[in-house]
């Protein structure tokens, strides 16, 4: 148990679930961290992340990442660096598209989760542990995660998981928070899907959340945070850019200066637009990826409550 406040909101309680992250695969993490500098952020180190065997043995999982770490979850930036079974399905899903690949839903029971898709027929794959060292006041320290999720073949939009985080004071460091761009939130994850009242029955068998309808779009809300489904065209007209169904096209921020950070965002190389009053989409510089929105929590509720109508 962590003393730390901010710590602390990312382990949500029981019965509840959060949206705790989203994943970029990214085929150059020093070119990321290079893009993630610019727009104003502050990066956590290399990290190579490490699971555990069968056996309990530990063993390399073949990728590493660096993280944007925000007082609401957080974003992951993750690539490739040998030939394992996990390396492979990082360069496989970075071959169709640089950018966003993954969304992992908070829990604060990943084996209870596991059970539930088991009993509901959903042949969960093996629940994983994962672990890597970090430095954490100076000291060497193991941050521990849980996660649950099914085969690829049966979440063909991106890895799409529930993950406890066991250590979350190695991850949400004081240090790691308080970016210069004033980002502090992940709001929303963005699914791209040709049938979106079949994807969303989908997502909410796996999730166990109540579908929504918003206009062209579908909506699954945590305690914090929300999965949208539409089709191409709607993330297309909305962020610029997107991919192809099955995919996820990118995310949704909150931010104190959204101006300010678009006027980042461009310099990066990134093309901002404005959508409205204190929001605007952006579709990012290569070495990242897929699209952001972005605006004041104000901005970002109206337009989730009201704006996709």
């Amino acid at each position: 148990m962590t003393n730390d406040p901010v710590a602390a909101l990312q382990r949500p309680p029981a019965g509840r679930l959060v949206l705790d992250h989203v994943a970029h695969f990214v085929p150059d993490l020093d070119a990321a961290a290079r893009a993630l500098e610019a727009l104003g952020f502050v990066r956590s180190p290399w990290s190579e992340q490490s699971t555990r065997s069968a056996e309990g043995a530990v063993v390399p999982a073949g990728s590493a990442n660096r993280c944007v770490m925000l007082e609401s979850g957080y974003l992951e930036f993750l690539t490739p660096i040998a030939d394992t079974p996990n390396a492979r399905l990082l360069r496989a899903a970075i071959a169709r598209h640089t950018g966003v690949h993954l969304i992992a839903i908070g829990t604060p029971a990943a084996a209870e989760e596991h059970a539930r898709l088991a009993a509901r027929g959903l042949a969960p794959l093996p629940l994983v542990r994962l672990e890597r060292t970090v430095d954490l006041d100076g000291k060497p320290a193991l941050a521990r995660f849980a996660l649950a999720r099914v085969p690829p073949e049966a979440m063909p939009e991106g890895r799409i998981q529930f993950v406890e985080q066991i250590t979350p004071e190695c991850l949400w460091q004081p240090r790691y928070l308080g970016h210069s761009n004033g980002v502090s939130g992940l709001r929303a994850v963005f699914v791209v899907a040709d049938d979106v009242a079949k994807v969303s029955a989908r997502l909410a068998q796996f999730s166990a959340l109540i579908p929504r309808r918003a206009g062209a779009f579908a909506v699954l809300d945590t305690a914090r945070g929300c999965m949208l489904i539409a089709q191409r065209e709607a993330w297309q007209g909305l962020l610029g850019a997107a991919p192809a169904a099955p995919a996820l096209a990118g995310c949704a921020l909150e931010c104190a200066d959204p101006a300010s950070f678009a006027a980042k965002c461009e310099t990066a190389g990134g093309k901002p637009r404005r959508l409205g009053e204190d929001l605007f989409a952006v579709t990012l510089p290569p070495a990242l990826g897929s699209a952001w929105l972005f605006g004041t929590r104000p901005a970002l509720d109206h337009w989730l409550n009201h704006g996709m109508n």
